[in-house]
């Protein structure tokens, strides 16, 4: 049950989502009224990461229309085979032609849920793309299924110390605080919102408020009770109820302190949600 007389349309506070493909076909659309959905409701600023790139410069173009509207650059396993080496000097140009626009690089990481044939450009474009955002003193967007131990490893062979977000957070307290040592958040959506998400909750519970920021993943990742439906940018309000039910501090607090995480990690200290 979530806390009575704390729905949705009375939060007040400014809440971030930081993980939002706003630009996908399911979102794109409407893309005005799902910003206004979402505002109404507390989003005052949103991430919307990269997954190809043939979403680059569409996404530099939407930064430009929105300065609430914060963009990643990168390439997500899932595309991998789509891409070659050679791009990620391609988006190494971009980037620093558009440093102030692009504020990490993302979304990256690696995905061993998807066919062993995959693995090695996976492997090679995550890499270079870690690489990159050393270069670039960019935190990074880090996708993972089944591959914690390998991101942790290559985190730490490269000794990156620039930080990030760990998209879609589903693990232990355990393993959240070998992210947080190493200078990553973990990113908070619509698992917590199911009952299956024992040890997830109890991460929420355990760690210190200063690791966690929030995120929807729209338009996937929806919340219990709203299986097969397009996820979208103004069900963050669901998450912030949810994540409340798990933390003792009070609902203002808690949004303070995580649109602050999210300034801190993704260095938007500048920002105002004004």
């Amino acid at each position: 049950m979530l806390r009575s007389g704390f729905e949705a349309e009375n939060i007040t506070m400014k809440l971030f989502d930081t993980h939002c493909h706003l630009d996908l076909p399911e979102l794109a659309t409407k893309m005005d009224a799902h910003w206004q959905a979402a505002q109404a409701v507390g989003v005052a600023a949103l991430l919307i990461p990269a997954v190809q790139q043939a979403a680059w410069q569409p996404l530099l173009a939407l930064a430009a229309q929105n300065r609430q509207w914060h963009i990643a650059l990168g390439i997500h396993p899932w595309w991998a085979e789509q891409h070659q080496l050679n791009d990620v000097t391609a988006l190494e140009a971009l980037v620093l032609q558009h440093s102030d626009s692009v504020c990490a690089i993302g979304e990256i990481g690696l995905d061993f849920a998807l066919a062993p044939d995959t693995f090695a450009i996976q492997q090679a474009l995550f890499e270079a793309q870690l690489h990159l955002a050393v270069r670039l003193h960019k935190p990074v967007i880090l996708h993972h299924r089944k591959s914690q131990p390998h991101l942790l490893a290559a985190i730490k062979r490269e000794n990156f110390a620039e930080g990030g977000i760990l998209h879609a957070f589903s693990g232990s307290p355990e393993q959240g605080q070998a992210f947080i040592e190493l200078g990553f958040k973990l990113g908070i959506g619509g698992t917590i919102s199911y009952q299956r998400a024992a040890k997830t909750k109890r991460a929420v519970q355990q760690l210190p408020l200063s690791a966690f920021v929030l995120e929807t993943d729209a338009p996937a990742m929806p919340l219990a009770g709203f299986q097969g439906q397009v996820n979208t940018p103004a069900q963050l309000a669901l998450v912030f109820q949810h994540f409340c039910q798990l933390r003792p501090e009070p609902p203002d607090q808690l949004a303070e302190a995580l649109w602050h995480n999210t300034q801190q990690v993704l260095r938007l200290h500048a920002t105002s949600a004004g």
